[in-house]
């Protein structure tokens, strides 16, 4: 049966920053693609799991890219 939910794409990367005040990568060729997902709540899940293993690492930053927003700007989705 198929999946009838809408499907709001998500993307998870991370990598280490140069500083805690701009969101710019230390290092383009070490970010990491955590995966796509087809849900906010999952795409959290992955975050989540991929922040606290690196909780240590104060330049390491994860994030959640809503890409449904940028596929249809118009789109008033919450999440």
């Amino acid at each position: 049966m198929p999946d009838t939910q809408q499907q709001l794409l998500h993307l998870v990367i991370g990598g280490e920053l140069t500083d805690l005040e701009h969101v710019t990568f230390k290092d383009l060729d070490q970010v990491e693609v955590v995966g796509l997902f087809p849900n906010y709540a999952s795409a959290y899940a992955a975050w989540k799991a991929k922040a606290q293993m690196t909780v240590d690492n104060a330049q390491m930053r994860y994030f959640i890219v809503h890409l449904h927003r940028l596929l249809d700007p118009t789109s008033d989705d919450k999440h």
